[in-house]
């Protein structure tokens, strides 16, 4: 990864100072990288009074003596339910809106802090009734409702972990999620709403579980859409059933801040999926703080919407564990961007005055792709700091995101950080940074990132390597969920003394941070080495190019080929049906943007492009279309007849 070819692909000129008046209200300071810097752990030490109340104080911030097992404020104790609800009541905060929720079919409802208190409190107690104590999981399984909110902070408030489903997964990935966490019960509901009708979960649990060696005693059901479902009486509750049954007073208790809160899987690339489980006080800090002071959350008169599915560690850290235990207000949807139209999205910014929007750079390219004239049609003047999530954020969506969502002011805050950190690691902060489109700029402060070479070395400013993790920060994983050995060779057998993330990384002259996708993502054609992400950049830099994938095709000439697949923005003309005056200007743009060999080998013009229900494009699948395999499981995209559309156009495009 130390090839100059690619240190010197991407260039960006374009920068943007912060605003005096936005600097002279932010939380985020430049005093704060400085004190970091000073004192590492009293840096935390603040962070953790500042942002949590603890049932009884810790002395000890961090115990990294078994290291790459830290242990942070280990002897202190805490409620992460009572941190997110119970004290904002005290406060005399109990009637602000914590939810202001909204179903794809347009029901509402607005749940404020005593009404979550309210709920929480019976979840917990039913909960308890169905037999778990502090120390057992259950599984959720459930669509973007406030039930799925309270179902999280009722198992912290009682101590056990929950592990959370995303609602698209298959009935075969929840079976080996519950069977690995040994959960004793499973929270779903009939279904939700996708794209305007029912879409079933219940099913999908009933699948699951239908294997002898199951874990799970009882099934909770949240009634949501009404469907009919099968039902097993021995095992099968009905959520409000339970609530009404349930003792209306819980009082929590605080819970040791290394006790287990979440186990979240993530796909692993062979074998089993790792289940990565974070711990309750060092998660809580750094959740809340870096929901303070890179979004720049005030509760006090924002209105915070990220757009995340619960069933992802965005939604956990950013939707439910960040917001809640700084009290703020926030939009809970349940449904997608495109339903009942285009503009969903920009409608509920206009009618809910969001403030701070947290999305995914898949999404504003959609949004790109659909054009300027739909969100033109709202008033998003409320909007005053904008987020990116989830994969490197192409400059021109960056640009096209900040003019057209944001007014041409808005500070974008483009984020780094995984399933396995937790919290935001590197990100600009808003009223501090010089903005760079594209670029996640520089480690937030109380953290340590760096760029290295092939043998652990910090490369310079102008050089790529590997992005590497030089210091433990409180809401790391704390291992994965029963496999300690896993953990330690996942991450750290590489660079023991550092946390391997397995992104390639490059610094520009100014030493910011520039992210490139997967190490896996890294071509290597004629002895090069070129990121799929720079030249996806470079494409979508092209006024004719919405989104686009950029996967390498082994080739016998150079190793690998580059083969891109290409949506074009709505409007965008080419005078021949065939697309081959597109396709060639197209590879002439990378060739001028970034040089001849990163020009791609073939070019096909998609409808669309395969993507999880998530969001996540699925370059695997187009490895394989390029490649001429049968292509492989394609049961987790939003919509699998996409793999057939692509297939079908794949004798256009050139191959020069």
């Amino acid at each position: 990864m130390s090839n100059e070819t690619l240190a010197n692909l991407l260039h960006e000129d374009r920068s943007f100072p912060p605003d005096p008046a936005f600097t002279a209200q932010a939380n985020g300071t430049a005093a704060l990288y400085a004190a970091a810097d000073a004192d590492y752990e009293g840096f935390w030490a603040d962070q953790a009074r500042t942002y949590v109340t603890w049932s009884k104080p810790f002395t000890q911030v961090l115990d990294w003596s078994n290291a790459p097992f830290a242990k942070w404020f280990a002897d202190g104790e805490l409620n992460a339910a009572y941190n997110c609800v119970d004290r904002h009541v005290e406060a005399g905060r109990g009637d602000k809106v914590a939810l202001h929720w909204i179903g794809e079919p347009g029901d509402t409802r607005d749940v404020t802090y005593a009404d979550l208190h309210r709920e929480v409190q019976l979840a917990a107690n039913a909960l308890t009734d169905l037999g778990l104590g502090k120390g057992d999981t259950v599984a959720i399984y459930l669509p973007m409702i406030p039930e799925a909110v309270v179902a999280m902070l009722a198992c912290a408030r009682i101590g056990v972990p929950h592990s959370v489903v995303f609602g698209g997964f298959s009935a075969e990935a929840l079976n080996t999620r519950i069977a690995d966490a040994q959960a004793k019960v499973v929270i779903t509901a009939d279904g939700g709403w996708r794209r305007g009708t029912p879409s079933a979960l219940k099913p999908a649990v009933d699948a699951a579980l239908d294997h002898a060696d199951t874990s799970v005693q009882k099934v909770l059901v949240v009634r949501r859409t009404g469907q009919d479902v099968a039902w097993n009486d021995a095992r099968d509750v009905w959520w409000h059933d339970a609530m009404a049954a349930a003792s209306p007073t819980h009082v929590a208790q605080g819970m040791e801040a290394e006790h287990p809160l979440f186990i979240l899987y993530t796909s692993g690339t062979t074998g089993k999926p790792k289940g990565i489980f974070h711990t309750t006080g060092g998660y809580l800090t750094q959740a809340a703080y870096t929901n303070a002071v890179v979004h720049d959350v005030h509760p006090d008169r924002d209105v915070y919407w990220c757009t995340a599915d619960i069933g992802w560690v965005t939604g956990h850290s950013y939707i439910v564990y960040g917001p809640l235990a700084l009290g703020a207000t926030q939009v809970l949807y349940e449904g997608t961007p495109d339903t009942p139209h285009q503009g969903r999205f920009w409608e509920i910014v206009q009618q809910n005055k969001v403030t701070i929007l947290y999305t995914a750079p898949t999404a504003i390219r959609t949004f790109m792709k659909w054009g300027s004239d739909i969100p033109a049609k709202f008033d998003l003047s409320s909007i005053r700091v904008l987020g990116s999530v989830g994969e490197p954020i192409n400059p021109e969506a960056w640009m096209w995101y900040r003019d057209v969502i944001g007014g041409g002011s808005a500070p974008i805050v483009d984020t780094w950080w995984q399933t396995e950190t937790g919290g935001i690691m590197i990100s600009p902060l808003p009223g501090v940074t010089s903005l760079k489109p594209g670029s996640a700029q520089r480690p937030i402060p109380g953290i340590g990132a760096e760029v290295v070479d092939d043998m652990g070395d910090p490369v310079p400013n102008g050089h790529g390597g590997y992005l590497v993790l030089t210091k433990p920060w409180p809401a790391m994983l704390r291992g994965l969920w029963g496999d300690p050995a896993r953990y330690v060779e996942t991450y750290w057998s590489r660079w023991p003394q550092y946390y391997f993330a397995g992104d390639g990384a490059k610094k520009d002259d100014e030493g910011n941070i520039w992210l490139l996708g997967r190490v896996d993502d890294v071509m290597n054609v004629s002895g090069h080495r070129l990121s799929t992400t720079e030249i996806e950049s470079a494409l979508v830099s092209h006024p004719k190019v919405a989104e686009s994938a950029v996967v390498g095709a082994n080739d016998e000439m150079t190793g690998q080929a580059v083969v891109a697949f290409v949506i074009l923005r709505a409007g965008a003309s080419h005078a021949d049906d065939d697309n081959t005056g597109i396709v060639e200007e197209l590879r002439n743009h990378v060739a001028k943007e970034i040089g001849p060999i990163a020009k791609p080998k073939r070019i096909l013009i998609v409808p669309e492009l395969p993507k999880t229900r998530s969001g996540k494009i699925m370059r695997r699948l187009l490895r394989d279309v390029a490649e001429g395999r049968q292509v492989g499981d394609a049961t987790t995209l939003a919509d699998t007849s996409v793999m057939d559309l692509i297939k079908t156009g794949l004798s256009s495009g050139s191959d020069d």
